[in-house]
């Protein structure tokens, strides 16, 4: 299996989207505006003490205020309390963690008031976003993740991944980092560090440490609360960072500092695959060249379709994902309905697996099969939904079918779910019904084009049109693009875009800001 990397970079948003073996499996959209902050690690202070929940709220700047629960404050938190607390004691000397005395670790069955009191100071990491209603979700247990390694400070012990299998290479990474790390500081060894030499990890380690007395130095400079002293790598780091493998075929950006920003990091991480990123040039959009357009549009909403006319309603409640499965206009089987049923519940488990990845879902996710009444095709459906989950990241669970032929799945919910909405309002009539004559759609765009060259000034900009519409003014000789560009210039761009509705178009400036030339909509009489 192949993997490729799809980063379109505009100037108000980012998106990236993951392909494996040319299908979509991961789409991910950051506004520039707002940025995830999962991973970011504040200095706040406790707001408020709830010994109902055994928990408090705490006020790291969001709008909402935080949850921390008595369970997430991490078993060594008292040394982290400590700590913080000579930190901000002294602003000219820095105590050194590995001099650091360890206090006792956390009782389990303890109460937050007894260990944490209104307006403390407390050092804390972001580890759910605010979701609905609910603010950021928090933990006490400080970490830094690399590529091979996360840090942890205070912890004082070695793990490795339970993917990697064989018990000599875990041995041998768990003395290697044994002999390394400073005291005083734990380290989880991460999967792809298997087989890695000890100057790679010993590298990260150092960039690790770096970060965490960065960390440190804010924290006692802090001039007042709350104040994030570590921010997560931006969302195209990241994602490279969890899911870089050997088998990526290549990464495409088609924004030049983006690009040197993955090249940078690419190198830094697998110096022999810094090929791999490319800078893509072409005039057609990036997500329309790889076929990503196409994917996203048919991938989201309400109804997916997959296979011989099945297929998948999604929909999403405040409590849970609901996914019920249907056979649609596909005809019965020769077998009959109960190996027509098997058919199709194979069929949507591979595209649910994929929806969840692809959505990004989380929560509590209830599955309505199609009623199987065989034992031996139920539990071959269970084995196959786990085995096409197992490539997942998220931490889930999966349960067998019940006796009403529903599946239960909870999938860890870090995030929001991916909602993209492929429905179009029509550009032209602004949902009113009635447009402009669509003879004239090419009058009004040279209308368009003369406005921005004789008015604005303006020579070198871009204009994306549906792709029909640029086959039609590029048919016949002289076409309507060669008469434009003989009457207004040959500096302007026309590229065809499989995001636009039928008779949409848009102007962008030469840096790929959008020029607002659309139809006014008319007020209604």
């Amino acid at each position: 299996m192949t993997s490729e990397l799809i980063i379109d970079s505009q100037p108000n948003e980012v998106t990236i989207a993951l392909l494996e073996d040319k299908r979509l499996v991961e789409f991910q959209k950051e506004s520039l505006d707002t940025h995830y902050s999962v991973g970011n690690i504040y200095a706040a202070r406790v707001k408020k003490i709830m010994p109902g929940l055994n928990a408090c709220f705490v006020d790291v700047g969001h709008e909402r205020e935080a949850f921390l629960h008595y369970q997430d404050l991490g078993s060594h938190f008292l040394s982290l309390e400590k700590y913080v607390k000579q930190v901000a004691s002294d602003r000219k000397k820095l105590p050194a963690v590995e001099k650091f005395a360890i206090q006792p670790e956390l009782p389990k069955d303890g109460s937050i008031d007894k260990i944490l009191e209104l307006g403390q100071e407390v050092m804390v990491q972001i580890t759910k976003e605010p979701i609905n209603t609910k603010g950021p979700r928090l933990t006490g247990e400080i970490s830094i993740a690399g590529r091979y390694l996360v840090l942890l400070p205070f912890a004082n012990k070695v793990n490795v991944s339970t993917k990697i299998k064989s018990s000599e290479e875990r041995a041998r990474l768990k003395q290697l980092i044994q002999s390394i790390k400073p005291r005083n500081f734990g380290v989880i060894v991460r999967t792809v560090a298997e087989g890695k030499r000890v100057a790679e990890l010993d590298k990260e380690l150092t960039i690790l440490l770096d970060s965490w007395h960065d960390c440190i130095t804010k924290v006692q400079m802090a001039p007042n609360l709350p104040l994030m002293v570590h921010e997560e790598s931006g969302r195209t780091v990241s994602l490279l960072r969890d899911l870089f493998n050997p088998s990526y075929e290549a990464i495409y950006v088609n924004n030049n500092t983006v690009y040197k920003d993955v090249k940078k990091y690419v190198s830094l991480i697998a110096p022999e695959r810094e090929e791999i990123v490319k800078l893509y040039k072409g005039d057609v959009p990036i997500f329309d060249n790889f076929d990503v357009t196409k994917q996203i549009k048919s991938g989201f909403g309400r109804t997916v379709s997959y296979k011989r006319g099945a297929y998948l309603i999604i929909e999403h409640t405040e409590a849970l994902h609901v996914i019920d499965v249907n056979s649609g206009n596909r005809s019965r089987g020769v077998d009959g309905q109960e190996a027509n049923a098997f058919e199709v519940n194979m069929g949507a488990a591979e595209e649910i697996a994929r929806q969840l990845r692809l959505r990004d879902i989380g929560g509590i996710i209830v599955i309505d099969f199609i009623d199987m009444g065989t034992a031996d095709h139920r539990q071959k459906l269970y084995e196959k939904m786990c085995e096409l989950m197992r490539p997942d990241r998220a931490k889930h669970n999966i349960l067998p079918l019940s006796k009403f032929g529903l599946m239960q799945i909870t999938r860890q919910r870090v995030r929001p779910a991916m909602d993209v909405i492929v429905d179009e309002t029509c550009p032209t009539c602004h949902g009113k019904g009635i447009i402009k004559s669509s003879y004239l759609f090419t009058d009004i765009i040279e209308n368009k084009i003369d406005y921005i060259v004789n008015i604005l000034g303006m020579r070198k900009f871009q204009l994306f049109v549906h792709p029909y519409v640029f086959a039609y003014i590029n048919q016949g000789f002289p076409s309507i693009k060669m008469k434009w560009h003989l009457k207004y210039g040959l500096r302007f761009k026309i590229t065809p875009s499989q995001s636009l509705a039928f008779l949409q178009y848009e102007f962008k400036d030469k840096a790929g800001n959008l020029i607002d030339m659309q139809e006014e909509i008319e007020e209604n009489n």
